[in-house]
């Protein structure tokens, strides 16, 4: 069981809410919190104070004061007039995500929202039932308004959700699991969608992809090492001190300990006296994608526990803020890191993979085909890498350095993080294709030198892959072993081999 503060939520235990289906809670002093918060707003309400969101339209509507008897109607136009989403949904872990996230902010204290509110996003997290948000439609300040519009309509009763493998109205699956709708109260609309969850949310799935494709990334690369008889000295820990950099330092020593033992690498001067870069460099360029992967992680934990919504209430109500912290430049940024960090993972294993195949540039079978001319072997695997790191280039061009006015100026300045939370994902699943393919050709490669000769570690994981990835006997249709391979990647934890 997970419990939310409000304060302490870490990615490790995000990820298990994600994926290992474990259930979340509320802390009890946390409740306390928000209690005393949405009564701050109850007391604003009947003393007739005008502030923004509360009884006061939103944006360039700022200025224009709402009845007592409307405050309510105001929550719930509110979310209906901004469900403007569109395009596909996002993935069901992503607004699983959203729903724990949400109500992790909420569970600050600082927004008002009662209780029950937060207690219904996490009974929607428990069983499993994930609102049905388009992905496009944000720009990623005064919060993703359009995707936390259409999670909050599952809370009323409206909009779809996907549940049991299948998308159906939200008011029907509600009423199947005992639910009630809510009614929204006084800022409640308000609370629900103005914050960064949703480029937050993709960050972290996508994140937690790019971590452990990170991590694959370097045994493939080992693989290909002991195919193209690479030459070991380049990853001497001398080497990497001498420079300085902690994930220098670490992605040599994992490279080292991957290699260990085998009898398919070389010394310097023994084949040749230095390698290419995309060999040689390996522990500089991955080491250089861990330096922008850490600082990924540490702007996403900060962020999955930040309060981001608008106007904040202080001190018992006596100080209601109106701020930005609803902006989304600080994860814009860490999106777009993390989008130049796995292309150049892609860049650098497809410059491997054509290492591997081009008879000019190695001792192997040209395109490693079992009859060279006859049959193609893994020529178009090459092609269909330099593809996807092509595409990956293009969608990598930083979106936080977009902004467009919106809510007639009021909103003039803008991040656009939740675009590049989205292509950032999209390049992980590129990337993830490249590796796939570079496994592929690195088996093959490791087969004509001699499987025996494999490092340990290595061996144990050509041995698993060729479960997945049979050996290249003759041509066939090397899209199905793409798709398998990169499935099978996608589930493996390479600490297991």
């Amino acid at each position: 069981m997970v419990t939310l503060s409000g304060h302490t939520l870490t990615l490790n235990e995000v990820k298990r809410v994600l994926f290992d289906k474990e259930k979340v809670r509320a802390s009890e002093e946390s409740l306390v919190a928000v209690k005393e918060s949405h009564n701050a707003v109850k007391k604003i309400v009947s003393e007739g104070r005008v502030i923004y969101g509360i009884n006061t339209g939103f944006g360039k509507f700022s200025d224009v004061l709402i009845n007592q008897e409307d405050v309510k109607d105001l929550q719930l136009n509110l979310i209906r007039s901004h469900a403007c989403g569109v395009g596909e949904p996002f993935p069901e872990s992503v607004s699983r995500a959203m729903l724990l996230l949400r109500a992790n902010a909420l569970l600050k204290g600082f927004s008002g929202a009662r209780p029950v509110l937060i207690e219904r996003l996490l009974e929607l997290v428990n069983r499993e039932i994930h609102p049905v948000i388009p992905q496009q439609g944000s720009l990623g300040a005064s919060g993703d308004l359009a995707p936390l519009s259409h999670l909050a309509l599952v809370l009323v009763g409206e909009g779809e959700v996907f549940y049991k493998g299948e998308r159906k109205p939200a008011l029907e699956v509600l009423t199947q699991e005992g639910l009630a709708p809510l009614s929204l109260e006084a800022k409640e609309g308000l609370a629900l969608i103005n914050g960064t969850q949703a480029m937050t949310a993709m960050g972290v799935v996508a994140y937690l992809e790019a971590e452990k494709l990170a991590y694959q990334s370097e045994l493939i690369a080992a693989m290909t090492m002991e195919g193209l008889n690479g030459i070991i000295d380049a990853f001497d820990e001398k080497i990497h001190l001498a420079r300085g950099y902690k994930q220098q330092v670490d992605t040599a020593k994992r490279m080292r300990e991957y290699l260990s033992g085998s009898e398919l690498i070389t010394k310097q001067g023994k084949i040749r006296v230095q390698d290419a870069y995309s060999l040689r460099c390996i522990p500089q360029v991955h080491g250089a994608s861990w330096q922008a992967l850490d600082y990924v992680k540490e702007k996403l934990e900060i962020e999955m526990n930040a309060a981001t919504d608008n106007p904040l209430i202080f001190d018992e109500g006596d100080r209601v803020i109106s701020g930005g912290n609803f902006h989304g430049q600080p994860i814009a940024f860490a999106v777009d890191f993390m989008k130049i960090a796995i292309a150049e993972l892609a860049n650098i294993s497809e410059r491997r993979i054509e290492r591997l195949v081009n008879p000019q540039l190695n001792d192997l079978p040209p395109f490693l085909s079992p009859e060279p001319g006859l049959q193609s072997g893994a020529m178009i695997l090459q092609y269909s890498a330099a593809s996807l790191v092509s595409e990956n280039k293009t969608l990598a061009h930083p979106a936080s350095v977009d902004s467009i006015p919106s809510s007639a100026n009021q909103e003039d300045h803008v991040s656009m993080g939740t675009i590049g939370s989205r292509h950032a994902y999209q390049i992980i699943q590129n990337a993830n294709n490249v590796l796939a393919i570079e496994l592929m050709c690195a088996l093959q490669a490791v087969e004509y030198r001699g499987v025996e000769k494999m490092a340990e570690k290595t061996k144990s994981f050509y041995l698993e892959a060729r479960k997945t990835v049979p050996s290249i006997k003759k041509d066939r249709i090397f899209s199905k072993d793409i798709a398998a391979c990169s499935a099978w990647l996608k589930g493996l934890d390479i600490t297991s081999l």
